[in-house]
C-alpha cells in the first residue's frame, strides 16, 4: 500500500491540455474513483501515475518518492505500479497459473516461490483450481479476475483500474463490482480506479474526482457530489441533475438560503457564508419535483411519457421557460400524458456556489 500525491499536474501535447494543474492526495488504501466524460483527461492520468507519459510541469509522489517531475521520470517497471486493463490483455497460448506468474519468470524468483504466489494470488480472486485452463475457456468475469490476480502477484504498492468492466454485460458488470469491493476489503490496497460509468464510481469508491477538459471540477465522496455539487458541470453530470436559473433573495442561515426560481419561492440548502444574488443556478433532483393539484409551484407542459416498466419518466416544460425541460417518475398508474397541463412543485434543491472551484 502506498499513498499517492499529484502536485499541480499538467500534461501537455503540443498546445493542448490532456491534464491540467490538477493536485489529488490519495490516502493509503484510499479507493479513488476518476470520473468523466470522454476526452475528460480521466486516462491521461492513468497512464501518468503509470510512468507511461512524463508530466509537463508538476509533480506524481508514490508514498515519499518522486516518481515524476521536474528532476526526471520513474520508469513504468520500477514503481511498483499495477494495472488492470479493460481488454484484460491475457496471453492466449498461456494457462492461467502461466500468465499470472509472467513477471515472477521474469524476475527469476525461484519456482517453488513463485508457484506458491501463484496459488495466493488465485486464491485471493477466488480463482482456486483453474490454473490450468486457458483464457479462452473462462468466462469474461473470471478472465478480469484473471487480469487483477496478475496484477497483485508483483504485490504492487498502487493498483490503477482502467475502465475494467467496459467489456462486460450488465449482469457480470454488477458481479465483479462485488468482487472488486471485496478485495479491496480484504486487502486494504491502494486503488485508482478510472471509469465513465457513475454507477461504478458511486458503488466503490472512498472518494471521486471528477474530471472536465483536462482539470478537477471536483473531489468529494459520493454522497458529497450527488448533494452539493461545486459547479454547474457536476450538478449536471452526476445523476442528470436539472438545473434552473434562480435568485438568491436570502443570506445563508443554517446551511439554507431563500431563493426565487420560475416565480415560486423556496428554501434550498447552500453553502456557508451564501450572499443575495441574481442569476444563480440552483440543482435538483427528479426525485425533488412533485405534482402538485395547486398551492406553490410553477405551471408547464409535459413534453415526452417514456414508459420504463412500473414508472414512466416525464418530460416537463415550464411556462415561464418554456425552452427548459425538467425531468421526473411517475410510478404507474402513469395519469400524465404528452401535451397535459400539470403543476410542479420543487421540494428541495442545493444552490451551486458563486465560484465552482473544486472541494
Amino acid at each position: 500500500m502506498a499513498r499517492l500525491t499529484l502536485d499541480h499536474v499538467t500534461k501537455s501535447f503540443a498546445d493542448f491540455d490532456a491534464v491540467k494543474d490538477v493536485s489529488i492526495d490519495v490516502g493509503d488504501g484510499e479507493f479513488l474513483a476518476v470520473l468523466g466524460p470522454s476526452g475528460c483527461g480521466k486516462t491521461t492520468l492513468l497512464r501518468l501515475v503509470a510512468g507511461f507519459e512524463k508530466v509537463t510541469s508538476g509533480e506524481i509522489r508514490i508514498g515519499n518518492k518522486v516518481m515524476s517531475g521536474k528532476g526526471g521520470s520513474v520508469a513504468p517497471e520500477k514503481r511498483r505500479v499495477g494495472i488492470v486493463f479493460q481488454n484484460y490483455a491475457l496471453w492466449p497460448h498461456m494457462t492461467v497459473a502461466e500468465n499470472i506468474g509472467y513477471s515472477l519468470k521474469v524476475a527469476k524468483l525461484d519456482r517453488a516461490a513463485a508457484r506458491q504466489k501463484v496459488e495466493d494470488a488465485l486464491a485471493l480472486v477466488n480463482l482456486q483450481g483453474l490454473g490450468e485452463r486457458r483464457p479462452a475457456n473462462l468466462s469474461g468475469g473470471q478472465r478480469q479476475r484473471v487480469a487483477l490476480a496478475r496484477c497483485l502477484v508483483a504485490a504492487p504498492s498502487l493498483v490503477l483500474f482502467d475502465e475494467p468492466l467496459a467489456n462486460l454485460d450488465v449482469h457480470l458488470r454488477a458481479s465483479m463490482e462485488d468482487e472488486f469491493a471485496a478485495f479491496h476489503k480484504r486487502t486494504g490496497t491502494t486503488i485508482v480506479y478510472i471509469t465513465h460509468d457513475q454507477a461504478e464510481a458511486m458503488a466503490l469508491a472512498d472518494r471521486i474526482a471528477v474530471m472536465d477538459h483536462g482539470r478537477l471540477a471536483q473531489l468529494a465522496t459520493p454522497r458529497q457530489l450527488y448533494h452539493e455539487p461545486a459547479n454547474e458541470m457536476v450538478a449536471s453530470f452526476i445523476s442528470q441533475g436539472i438545473l434552473l436559473p434562480a435568485d438568491v433573495l436570502s443570506p445563508e442561515q443554517a446551511g439554507h438560503c431563500k431563493v426565487r426560481v420560475l416565480g415560486t419561492e423556496l428554501v434550498v440548502r447552500c453553502r456557508t457564508g451564501e450572499r443575495p444574488r441574481v442569476g444563480a443556478k440552483i440543482c435538483c433532483r427528479a426525485a425533488d419535483l412533485e405534482v402538485v393539484p395547486d398551492g406553490p409551484g410553477f405551471d408547464g407542459l409535459v413534453k415526452r411519457v417514456i414508459y420504463q416498466g412500473g414508472s414512466a419518466r416525464i418530460e416537463f416544460a415550464p411556462s415561464a421557460s418554456p425552452d427548459l425541460t425538467l425531468h421526473f417518475e411517475q410510478p404507474d398508474p402513469v395519469m400524465l400524458e404528452r401535451g397535459a397541463q400539470a403543476r410542479l412543485r420543487i421540494r428541495s434543491g442545493w444552490l451551486i456556489p458563486a465560484t465552482g472551484a473544486a472541494s
